[in-house]
């Protein structure tokens, strides 16, 4: 009787120092909407975007000012390499930091990744050669490790109920980030030249011209950094405690062993022979995973095409904007983007579910899409007009893809696997994101020399091409496994 009554002492205790156990007691006696919670994800989620999507207004320039482009129908061939370098350097890392998140927690990660914000995004805005550029980019994508920790977190801080809105916090604020940064690069980037009463060109904004959008987004991070400090950690990690306490000499649980309530879920017999479920052998969850990533290579394609689109020059099909123009486009589109995720979507999703909104939202992608090169015929306030309405529906559609894959990923693992299963998603997606932009930066500039083709020519290749990799992505959503996990 006297062991049975210190053992349970000993749980009680052991609960009150988990983490993940704190947690799930919050959630039980959690009434209405976390915005605290939900507010601590979107901080994460924007501070990961906004580096990714700030250069794509001014990279065109950037790359002009490098001087490595023999031509200007070139520019946009090495301006692809520059964004695909962040996503070869995250696709290398990704797996390795949701295992370090699987066994030492979601915060330390968190809080390391935003750290590097400041450090490499600094750095990136001090380049003064081509090379230097892509070397930082690359490791910033090394170290920034945020949104697939960040997804694993905000299915586990809030109740099953919330999962939908706060995953939906994630696409929206990572689709905030697509257009506040590029906001940020249209409207900051080369200050001498444009604010020239505030900025002089003998200042270090003159000498690096591309310093202060970089500088404003690590401000940013350090006040998401010093946010994230209160952080909870939703990690269980009672066991691994409990047999340290009960018997040292037993070897340890790691925490990435442990199911949503804390359990090994291994039986008496053979807790220290059975191990999990490989990854790659979950049908499910692969099945999401190329889905995603088809949708993934897409959309950041469409993200560095679009950039180079508008500001080139109209003889060769864009749209004439500068850097500014095309910053506040995508900076208006943000505004119904923020008004879609939080008050449409969810009702959508649980009326029509997970893969009809899916499905929607890749069907009309596709005719939308087709449109784009007949915009660039329009002039004046028209053309701001339809651009603008195209970049908010375009904008929308893609984040419901997102989100909803979000959500049947983390449906298809238990918790003790769900960073490993989301730094494996991360990983893949990189791989397919870091041809996405240097493919897109190579059709680009191929199509800028074949205005006079018969078929396709000039920029309706471009966009013929982006609804092709749309349509493969469509169909592979009708792969069977992915209906499991609705």
């Amino acid at each position: 009787m006297a062991d049975e009554a210190r053992e349970t002492l000993l749980e009680e205790k052991e609960d009150n120092n988990c983490p993940g156990c704190n947690i799930d007691r919050l959630k039980q006696e959690q009434r209405g909407i976390p915005y605290i919670h939900l507010s601590f994800i979107w901080l994460v989620s924007l501070c990961t975007a906004l580096p990714i999507s700030s250069l794509f207004p001014y990279l065109y320039f950037m790359i002009r000012d490098f001087h490595v482009a023999e031509k200007e129908e070139d520019i946009g061939f090495y301006a692809g390499f520059v964004a695909s370098s962040f996503m070869i350097g995250r696709a290398l890392t990704s797996i390795l930091w949701g295992k370090l998140a699987d066994r030492y927690g979601r915060k330390p990660i968190i809080l390391m990744a935003t750290f590097s914000v400041i450090i490499f995004n600094t750095l990136f805005g001090l380049s003064t050669s081509f090379w230097f550029a892509i070397s930082v980019r690359f490791l910033l994508g090394c170290v920034n490790c945020l949104l697939g920790v960040i997804r694993a977190y905000a299915s586990e801080v809030v109740s099953e109920e919330y999962h939908a809105l706060s995953l939906s916090v994630v696409s929206t604020s990572r689709g905030i980030g697509l257009i506040i940064g590029p906001a940020i690069g249209g409207y900051l980037a080369q200050p001498a030249e444009k604010y020239p009463n505030i900025f002089s060109l003998d200042s270090v904004f003159g000498s690096f011209p591309y310093f202060l959008p970089s500088l404003v987004i690590s401000v940013y991070a350090i006040g998401a950094l010093i946010a994230c400090w209160w952080l909870p950690e939703t990690l269980h990690t009672h066991c691994r405690i409990s047999r340290g306490r009960l018997n040292p000499n037993e070897p340890e649980y790691s925490p990435n062993e442990l199911n949503n309530d804390g359990s090994t879920g291994r039986g008496l017999e053979d807790h220290n022979t059975q191990s999990k479920p490989s990854l790659l052998r979950n049908r499910p969850l692969m099945a999401i995973i190329i889905v995603y990533c088809v949708f993934s290579l897409q959309e950041i394609a469409y993200s560095e095409i679009f950039s180079l689109w508008a500001v080139s020059d109209k003889s060769y099909g864009g749209l004439s904007f500068s850097s500014q123009d095309v910053g506040q486009v995508l900076a208006i589109s943000g505004l119904g983007l923020l008004l879609f995720q939080l008050m449409v979507y969810p009702p959508m999703e649980k009326s029509l579910g997970l893969l009809v909104v899916i499905r929607l939202s890749a069907v009309m992608l596709i005719p939308l899409l087709s449109c784009y090169p007949s915009i660039a015929s329009l002039s004046g306030l028209t053309l701001h007009l339809v651009i603008n309405c195209a970049s908010i529906l375009k904008n929308a559609l893609s984040i419901s893809l997102v989100t909803g894959l979000f959500i049947l990923l983390n449906k298809a693992v238990p918790q003790s696997q769900r960073g490993a299963a989301n730094g494996l998603s991360m990983t893949a997606m990189s791989i397919f994101k870091s041809f996405g932009p240097a493919g897109g930066g190579i059709l680009f500039s191929w199509a800028q020399k074949r205005q006079t083709a018969t078929f396709l020519p000039g920029d309706e290749m471009v966009f013929f091409v982006l609804n092709l990799v749309q349509l493969i992505g469509l169909i592979l959503t009708f792969i069977p496994y992915i209906s499991q996990n609705q």
